[in-house]
């Protein structure tokens, strides 16, 4: 039986909570977006399960998005279309609906991953084109040294690529996407050179894993940051990072053709 809150969102975390300041601190960065644009190919028709307030949704296409967090599509800028209320899991379409599918930050979330993909699948003519995290990369990330327990809640709820693989069947294939140091979609990663942002409980809010860890785990990152950002210590063993101009992390692009 699908469990959904109030507000609709159909997950594992209420975006009522903590998706108020989503679309202030996850804009769309253009160059993941080019990788998405490209993935998608010639395809027209384009589905975006998961949509939330539109990030990396193409304008240039027929984008039909479903997103069931009543918060999440209120966010979404009026000049995109409105999204239909759904859950990956019951997608309400015939088979072979849409030229290409897309989902961005979003398979983490879902309360039945494989059955959302195949419902993609299902009704997607071309490649489904997926943006998620490599569970086994995301404790490379300096966050691990100051909250554990975030990182440790990424890995958990991030399907692994074979997972996805299997799901989606076809051709499959994913490759890491570097991150730019300016990055403009504020997922964990993209602060690695900008340790600073992330002391912004904003920042903080607009990245899900961080609703699933006590109160005292959020005092401690800050507390224990902003130390070693004061002394020097953070720059002292990760300030190369900060001129960086991209980072391999766990950012990946999963592909799926028939």
């Amino acid at each position: 039986m699908e469990q959904r809150t109030s507000d609709g969102s159909a997950g594992d975390a209420d975006y009522a909570v903590i998706g108020t300041s989503y679309a202030g601190y996850r804009q769309p960065d253009p160059r993941l977006a080019a990788a998405i644009t490209a993935a998608l190919g010639d395809a027209r028709s384009v589905l975006n399960v998961g949509a939330g307030t539109g990030s990396y949704e193409p304008v240039d296409r027929d984008v039909t998005a479903v997103e069931p967090s009543a918060a999440m599509r209120a966010q979404r800028p009026p000049q995109l279309p409105s999204a239909v209320d759904a859950t990956a899991e019951d997608l309400p379409f015939q088979d072979a609906t849409f030229d290409a599918s897309m989902a961005t930050f979003s398979v983490h979330q879902w309360q039945d991953v494989e059955a959302g993909l195949r419902e993609m699948r299902r009704v997607t003519r071309g490649p489904v084109v997926i943006l998620t995290c490599d569970p086994r990369l995301v404790d490379r990330f300096w966050l691990t040294e100051y909250a554990p327990e975030v990182i440790s809640t990424e890995a958990r709820r991030y399907p692994a690529l074979g997972v996805l693989a299997s799901a989606l069947g076809g051709r499959t294939t994913s490759r890491s996407i570097p991150i730019p140091l300016d990055c403009t979609d504020g997922f964990h990663e993209s602060y690695y050179g900008r340790p600073e942002a992330l002391l912004d409980p904003h920042a903080r809010l607009s990245c899900s894993a961080w609703s699933f860890v006590p109160d005292e785990v959020r005092d401690r990152f800050v507390r224990e940051l902003r130390r070693d950002l004061d002394s020097g210590a953070w720059d002292e063993k990760h300030g190369a990072l900060r001129s960086l101009p991209a980072y391999e992390g766990s950012l990946v692009l999963v592909v799926s053709e028939r």
